[in-house]
């Protein structure tokens, strides 16, 4: 799951929380963690919102990152490149891990579908 999806249910967004139970398994790529636990540190609330997402990391598998995620990595940036749809930094190594690891991507941020071999679902 993507990171704005991740603060949805974090914020209890009915529709995500409902998503999140129809899985069995729900998966965090490791960048996603990362900005999760930023976006908790920077805010007024920081203890409680660290909290909120130590709880969500723990029902979650985290998906991290390896050589051949690298790889993927370097191909997915230069495809995008070669098409003119650069995407942020930490949202191409999200794909990469998802593309890597053959597992769907939750989102709703719409440039994830310049990515050919990335599977989107929404939210």
């Amino acid at each position: 799951m993507d990171t704005n999806v991740a603060i949805d249910i974090l914020n209890a967004e009915p529709q995500a929380s409902k998503f999140i139970q129809t899985y069995a398994t729900v998966c965090l790529p490791v960048p996603v963690v990362g900005e999760l636990r930023f976006g908790a540190l920077k805010s007024a609330r920081k203890e409680e919102n660290l909290e909120k997402v130590e709880r969500l990391i723990a029902l979650c598998e985290v998906l991290g990152a390896s050589e051949q995620t690298a790889a993927r990595y370097a191909e997915i940036r230069y495809q995008l490149r070669q098409i003119g749809r650069p995407i942020p930094e930490n949202d191409l190594w999200i794909a990469a891990i998802c593309v890597e690891q053959q597992v769907p991507l939750a989102t709703n941020d719409a440039h994830f579908t310049s990515i050919a071999e990335l599977t989107i679902v929404r939210v």
